[in-house]
């Protein structure tokens, strides 16, 4: 298994959900957000390495970060370094890469997997993948990760599947981020998980989805292709990103492809994609308060507290806050509100000095 075994890992995003800690320049994938000692790429490069060689470990990620994946991951050659010249969501990195991996081992089975997630019982996430990739190198079939609810969670996807006997599940509708009310129904019927965005396939497999879901974009990277490994490669996948309609892996082909399974999974999995996810999963003090920097705390509450050696924050009276110094940002609101986050990018966008601050 382990010969043929790839892993793609995509770090091409932004993190605005984790501004102004998450900045333009070095996005939440490259952080260390829990203050293990090793950013979130790099926990998710070692999660991999069990299960295949390094030589079989690609990164896919803007061409502006390239060289920090390559500080971050040393052991990775030039070549494992996918570097997207335009961000266009998920699914062109995916044919893009898929193309790549075939050229090498035409009969890899490849797992795809965010780089900036957390899993913490590893060993179980890596015989879940074991147990996946059993299945995708047999048969004709797209396999995703599902994880089994714990919470009615809005801010999540979730995949219905059509129970029988074997683990891997024929999935039967996608929902995107639901109303808390259609949520809760989600997790009372028990027909539900969330949806990982985790996916295990043969590159075989991968390769003829793309193909017949989307065949344009499948068109461009055929013709990209006659350049790879060439000096030309890099201008020839311009061209493609150009051309190339910015679409997630899940809308332009799990949707709507009708060979898609999903595994149920209980690793302790989240997708950090929130301050508030973050404080669920940090340290906290008596308070249930997450706190880095030197600090003095007052009446408060169930708030989250970033600030460095040489700057005192002192807070008083707060519940449920984010209070944070990030470089020349401070910022102070309230944690749970994912939505505001992504409003103070898009307004800073508007200011004639905003780009300085993301």
């Amino acid at each position: 298994m382990k010969k043929n075994l790839y892993v793609l890992l995509m770090a091409g995003g932004v993190g605005t959900r984790f501004w102004p800690y998450s900045r333009n320049e070095k996005p939440k994938q490259f952080l260390d957000v829990l203050g293990t000692g090793n950013t979130l790429l790099q926990s998710t490069y070692e999660r991999f390495l069990p299960l295949c060689p390094k030589e079989n470990i690609f990164v896919v990620t803007n061409e502006e970060h390239a060289q920090l994946t390559t500080q971050q991951l040393p052991d990775l050659k030039a070549s494992q370094i996918l570097a997207e010249p335009m961000r266009k969501n998920t699914a062109p990195c995916i044919v893009y890469a898929s193309k790549k991996i075939a050229r090498i081992n035409p009969d890899a089975n490849i797992v795809v997997s965010p780089a900036d997630h957390v899993i913490l019982n590893e060993r179980e996430f890596q015989s879940t993948i074991k147990n996946c990739v059993k299945h995708a190198e047999k048969e004709d079939i797209l396999v995703t990760l599902g994880i089994k609810p714990t919470r009615p969670e809005t801010g999540y996807g979730y995949i219905q599947y059509i129970e029988g006997k074997s683990k891997l599940k024929k999935v039967k509708t996608f929902t995107e981020k639901p109303e808390l009310k259609l949520a809760k129904k989600f997790v009372e019927t028990g027909e539900f998980v969330w949806n990982s965005g985790i996916f295990i396939w043969n590159v075989k497999s991968i390769l003829k989805a793309l193909e017949r879901e989307l065949p344009e974009m499948f068109e461009l990277f055929v013709e990209a292709e006659k350049k790879f490994d060439t000096l030309q490669e890099k201008k020839a996948t311009e061209t493609a990103y150009m051309q190339a309609k910015s679409i997630s892996i899940d809308y332009g082909v799990m949707e709507k492809a009708d060979n898609v399974y999903v595994w149920p999974s209980n690793f302790n999995w989240s997708d950090l994609g929130s301050w508030a996810a973050l404080h669920e999963l940090s340290k906290k003090d008596k308070e249930n308060n997450s706190v880095v920097g030197d600090t003095l705390l007052y009446d408060t509450r169930n708030t989250i507290i970033r600030g460095s050696k040489d700057k005192l924050i002192v807070v008083q009276g707060l519940n449920g806050y984010l209070v944070g110094a990030f470089g020349n940002v401070v910022i102070v609101c309230e944690k749970d509100k994912e939505e505001l986050f992504r409003q103070f990018v898009t307004d800073l966008k508007t200011k004639s000095n905003g780009g300085e601050f993301l």
